[in-house]
């Protein structure tokens, strides 16, 4: 089940030029990540519960520098917390959307992410994200 809308990813050339923005707009930056199973640099700007992830592509040939390269900077995917990735994935799936991966992969912050294909969710691609279950 979706829990919530856990971030906005944004596509920047760089997490330096990108983070001006988000700073005199008066947001904080939570921290950066490498998210090397995505070829991506990441910053996190929270706003209240969600967040602004910013994304810097780690080179040339990577989802987000041809994200860049054919539209610019600006927002690239909407991304939603879930419980259960393998679950939420089969049931959306069953109800006839594509996903990117054939299995969920690394993301940040120790997650597992799963993209659904934009064609299938009216243009807009979507993540899903389970992260781990906090200590007890």
């Amino acid at each position: 089940m979706i829990k919530r809308l856990h971030h906005i990813g944004i596509a920047v050339k760089t997490l330096d030029e990108g983070a001006a923005t988000w700073k005199d707009i008066g947001l904080e930056e939570e921290g950066r990540e490498d998210v090397v199973p995505a070829a991506t640099r990441i910053s996190m700007f929270p706003v209240g519960e969600t967040r602004i992830e910013l994304l810097e592509p780690m080179g040339e040939d990577t989802p987000v520098a041809k994200f860049l390269s054919s539209r610019g900077p600006g927002i690239h995917h909407l991304c939603f917390e879930v419980d259960d990735i393998e679950a939420e994935s089969a049931r959306l799936q069953a109800a006839g959307m594509r996903l990117l991966y054939d299995a969920p992969r690394p993301g940040a912050h120790g997650s597992r992410v799963q993209f659904l294909h934009p064609r299938d969710t009216g243009g807009v691609l979507i993540e899903l994200n389970e992260f781990p279950a906090a200590p007890e």
